[in-house]
This record gives C-alpha cells, sequence and structure tokens, in this order.
C-alpha cells in the first residue's frame, strides 16, 4: 500500500461527514469558540472601511445595530443545526430539495474560497510587513502563497489542532484590542474622534456601513449551524452563538474603525481594508498577530470549503484527499488575485445577495411550513419528504433567484439608502412564506428533536 493510499484512508476516516450528530458542548464552550472565530483581522479590517466617510461615532452605533440584526439570523439558522444534528449545507436540502441544495451548495463554495484568498492576502501583507522590518525584503505575493500552502496543508494534515488552539489567538488579539484602545484614547479625547471631518464625497453612507455589517454576519451563518450542531441544549446554542458572535464583531470592527480614525487624527492617509496603514502605529508586533489570527481561521475555512464538497449528495463521499488538494491548489493561486481586495464591499454584498435569502428560505421553511420537524428522509439520497419535484423545490428556487436579483438590484442599480440585504431577506421570507404556505397543511408536525437520537425506521439503511 502506498504512502498516499494510507494518508488518504486516514483522512477519510478522520473526516467530518453531513450526517446528524449529538451535540456535548456547553454555552460557555461555544460562547467562546464564537468568540474566538469572528475575533479575526478580516473583521477587524471592515472596521476601517468606515472612517472618515461616515462619523465616527454613529458608525460605532451601526456596528451595534447591524451585528445585533445579523445574529439573530445566525441564530435562527444555527438553532436548527442543534435541533436536528445536521450542518448547515446539509440542512438547505430541507427547503431547496436533495438535488436542489446543490445550488447554494455551489454558492457556498464559491463564498468560502473568495474568503480563503481574501484571508491569505491579508496574511501575505502582515508577514510581508514584520519580514521587511527585519531584513528589508519585500514581496506580498509571495508570502501570500506561502501562507495559503501552509493553511492548506493545515487543512489536510492539523485541522483540529488548529480549532484548539484558535482561542489562543483570540485572547491575543484581545490583549491588542486592549492596548489599541487605551493607546488611541489616551492621545486623543472622545470628542475628538467624533468630530473628525467626513469628506465631501463620500463612498460609504450610513446604509452601506449597516449592509456591510449584517453581511458579514450572513457570511458567518453558512458555518452558523456546523458549530451549533455540537451544543448540548437549545440554550447553549442561543446564548453561545448570539453573545459570542456578537461581541467578538463589536469588538473587532470597533477597533478596526478606532484604529483608522487613531491614523486620521494623527495626520496619515486613510488606506481602508490595509493591514499595514493599522500596523505602522502600533509596531510589528501586531503584524505577527494578524498573521496568526488569519491562519488559524483560514485553516477552517478551508477544511469546511472541502467538508462542504465531499458530502454534497447524501447517500455519496467524495474522496477527501484529491479533493482537499484540487481545491488547496485553487485557493493558493487565487491568493495571488491582490485585486479582490479592493473589491471586498462588493465581495460582501455578493455574499448578502446570495445567502439573505437562502437563510430567509431555511427559517421560514423550518419554523414554519415544516412545523419545526425534518425526518430522516433528508439523509436519503432521493425519494421521501424531500424529494419534490425531481429532486428539486422549484419554489424555494425561485423565490432565492428574486432575492438575489432585487438584492443586487437595490445595491447597483437603485441603491437602496439602508443597503439591499436586509430588504432582500424580508423580501424573500415573504414571498417564500406566500407560496409554500398552502403546502404547510400537508405536513403534519413530525419528530422535533436530535436526527441522531431518534431511531431508523425499520428498512433505512
Amino acid at each position: 500500500m502506498s504512502l498516499y493510499t494510507r494518508l488518504e484512508q486516514k483522512l477519510q476516516t478522520q473526516s467530518d461527514d453531513a450526517g446528524p450528530i449529538r451535540g456535548t458542548y456547553s454555552t460557555g464552550r461555544l460562547l467562546m469558540i464564537w468568540l474566538a472565530a469572528n475575533l479575526v483581522v478580516t473583521t477587524l479590517l471592515t472596521g476601517t472601511l468606515f472612517v472618515p466617510d461616515v462619523p465616527y461615532g454613529l458608525v460605532l452605533l451601526l456596528i451595534v445595530g447591524g451585528t445585533v440584526a445579523g445574529a439573530a439570523v445566525l441564530v435562527a439558522v444555527g438553532t436548527i443545526g442543534r435541533r436536528t444534528g445536521l450542518p448547515t449545507m446539509a440542512l438547505t436540502r430541507g427547503p431547496f430539495g436533495i438535488r436542489g441544495s446543490l445550488l447554494p451548495v455551489a454558492a457556498n463554495v464559491v463564498i468560502l474560497m473568495g474568503w480563503s484568498w481574501v484571508q491569505a492576502m491579508l496574511a501575505g501583507i502582515a508577514l510581508d510587513y514584520v519580514v521587511m522590518t527585519f531584513t528589508g525584503f519585500s514581496n506580498p505575493v509571495v508570502f501570500a502563497v506561502l501562507c495559503q500552502t501552509i493553511v492548506v496543508i493545515l487543512a489536510i494534515f492539523g485541522h483540529a489542532g488548529v480549532a484548539r488552539v484558535e482561542p489562543w489567538f483570540a485572547v491575543v488579539i484581545l490583549a491588542i484590542a486592549a492596548y489599541i484602545f487605551v493607546t488611541a484614547f489616551t492621545t486623543f479625547s472622545p470628542a475628538e474622534f467624533t468630530s473628525i471631518a467626513t469628506p465631501d464625497a463620500p463612498f460609504y453612507t450610513s446604509g452601506l456601513v449597516f449592509d456591510v455589517v449584517l453581511a458579514t454576519a450572513i457570511s458567518w451563518t453558512v458555518l452558523s449551524a456546523d458549530i451549533n450542531r455540537l451544543g448540548r441544549t437549545n440554550r447553549a446554542s442561543v446564548v453561545g452563538a448570539g453573545v459570542g458572535y456578537t461581541l467578538s464583531t463589536i469588538i473587532s470592527m470597533t477597533l478596526g474603525a478606532t484604529a483608522m480614525a487613531y491614523v486620521v487624527l494623527n495626520g496619515g492617509d486613510a488606506v481602508a481594508f490595509d493591514p499595514v496603514t493599522i500596523i505602522e502605529p502600533f509596531g510589528w508586533i501586531f503584524g505577527v498577530a494578524i498573521f496568526l489570527s488569519v491562519m488559524a481561521t483560514n485553516t477552517m475555512v478551508v477544511y469546511g470549503m472541502v467538508t462542504t464538497v465531499v458530502n454534497a449528495v447524501p447517500g455519496t463521499r467524495m474522496r477527501f484527499l484529491p479533493t482537499a488538494l484540487v481545491l488547496g491548489i485553487l485557493s493558493i493561486v487565487g491568493a495571488t488575485f491582490f485585486g479582490l481586495l479592493d473589491q471586498f464591499t462588493t465581495f460582501l454584498v455578493t455574499i448578502g445577495a446570495l445567502f439573505a435569502p437562502i437563510f430567509a428560505i431555511m427559517i421560514v421553511d423550518y419554523y414554519i411550513i415544516k412545523r419545526a420537524s425534518y425526518d430522516h428522509d433528508i439523509l436519503d439520497a432521493r425519494g421521501g419528504r424531500y424529494w419534490y419535484q425531481g429532486g428539486i423545490n422549484w419554489l424555494a428556487v425561485g423565490a432565492w433567484v428574486v432575492g438575489a436579483v432585487l438584492a443586487y438590484v437595490w445595491a447597483y442599480v437603485l441603491p437602496l439608502p439602508f443597503g439591499s440585504t436586509a430588504p432582500a431577506f424580508v423580501i424573500t421570507f415573504v414571498l417564500y412564506l406566500l407560496v409554500s404556505w398552502p403546502t404547510r397543511s400537508q405536513d403534519g408536525a413530525g419528530h422535533v428533536g436530535n436526527l441522531a437520537e431518534e431511531p431508523v425506521p425499520a428498512g433505512r439503511s
């Protein structure tokens, strides 16, 4: 037996699958997982986008409001995972059908790939700054490729270990956050922060700030059921995810906005979403922390992407190692496309357009149409309650298309003053509820508990 074959067999047995599990995590443990997950540089740098275009005080209010709204969606979807024991992409089979769920699965892979590119670039820039400080050598593209190569190796060999140490990286970021806040507010008064002049023709408006903050929560919701199904109780799922995500996002984005405001008050140039802009005033150690946080989080992103693909079709599983290698190579090549950083807002809006309607449909389908009951048919490759018409629920697909198109129109063609993500979510929610309501009477309330705890009916494999 070759080394490759032995490695493949080992990884195949260790990789996660899309079947139901019984959670064992406490509220505190889930809270710490969510606190660590979003206490990373991408969220921090998102906060740098808003200053000085929008007044500092208003930015803080919009960060809180958008985070709370987004957390409500994240918790609702995550709790479905806790109740059923299924990860997020497996849950899309409920409203979209066994085959129809491949549409959101494909969208999820595209989004995760984009996140892996962005984070690799940011890690490369941070590492480049640190190396340049000590050696004078600079090549951000080379360092981005190096960082993503390490990430792919970790995702294949050491994802569990990285997941365990990620909270320690969060502690480092929290310590640095405290240092930056103290430095900023002992150098300048709060009144000076709130009096920063806005440009005559700002790119960001208050509505767009809210939209980007909300889209950030939507982007994390793709993993909400994956994490929350590990919870021991519904309370652990709701409180752990709600409090953990809310705290980490508010801290991270506020830190980014404060750091950028500090740069502006010091007479520096407000170069948004650039790690170097905020590393320079606070020293190279900040660059090291950014590098470590990105590496830990990006490893889980790449691993989640691979797991999504290998478990896309119920009843069959693609081989883990070759899938990881193909997706890993794509992620490494894409890490060289630094122009994506200039399109980060567009990237977040795209996430909102694709996934806000999906999560609206999932929430309606589970809590209202299916009366909080997904049964074992959702684990089958064909037939049953979720086969619909040839494996596709065209009502869900149609509602998704309408919501996604409206999100695009309201973002780029006829921009709304309060953004596009929230309106697209609401419209899709109402539309899918209306078109699916006649089927509700056909769906009696079934098993509500975790599918891993329910005995499989006789004859079902």
